[in-house]
């Protein structure tokens, strides 16, 4: 059955896009919860003039952002982050965070929803990042991101520690070091 989406659909279409769905589906779930409308024949000849006219926006825009997505392209973002002894990063750096640094890297302003990071970036390292500008505009930048001090954080704790020499500590009996006594001992 073919139907005219009214509102997005998750995982079937964008509101006025042409489908053609189980009738079942259509009458039992799409049409009643308003979601959908039957597609009649003069229907169908104005969603595929609004899906033309689209297609022409987009191919406009693209030929707008084509000079920013040349500037974004191969940008290369440092940032600076508190970690963990095995890189992993209190926080993370969000897609705001690289809508941020970009915008002041390129001079122009970059919505954050456009900065294809799902989850954001939790350890350290270098990672690619998608800026979806439109349509088929889909620059790649390079999100690297550092530990505090510049240097990655050490697996091993024991190199920076400082050598002690065990001649000049001061010798600590058992009992000093328990707080017990021998005569507690017994008793128990």
């Amino acid at each position: 059955m073919k139907i005219i989406l009214t509102q997005d659909v998750d995982k079937l279409g964008t509101a006025g896009s042409l489908q053609d769905v189980k009738p079942g589906y259509a009458r039992n779930y799409l049409i009643p919860k308003g979601l959908a409308e039957a597609a009649t024949a003069g229907m169908i000849k104005q969603a595929e003039a609004r899906l033309a006219a689209e297609q022409r926006r987009i191919v406009k825009q693209e030929q707008e952002l084509q000079s920013l997505a040349d500037r974004i392209d191969g940008v290369r973002l440092e940032f600076v982050a508190r970690a963990g002894e095995q890189g992993r990063l209190f926080g993370s750096v969000t897609n705001a965070d690289i809508a941020e640094r970009l915008s002041q890297a390129i001079g122009q302003e970059v919505d954050r929803r456009k900065v294809d990071l799902p989850n954001g970036i939790h350890e350290i390292g270098e990672f690619p990042v998608t800026i979806r500008l439109v349509g088929r505009l889909a620059p790649r930048i390079t999100a690297v991101v550092l530990p505090e001090g510049g240097v990655p954080a050490s697996t091993d704790a024991g190199e920076d520690a400082p050598e002690v020499d065990a001649d000049a500590l001061p010798e600590v009996t058992a009992e000093e070091f328990t707080g017990a006594t021998e005569d507690d001992a017994e008793q128990e």
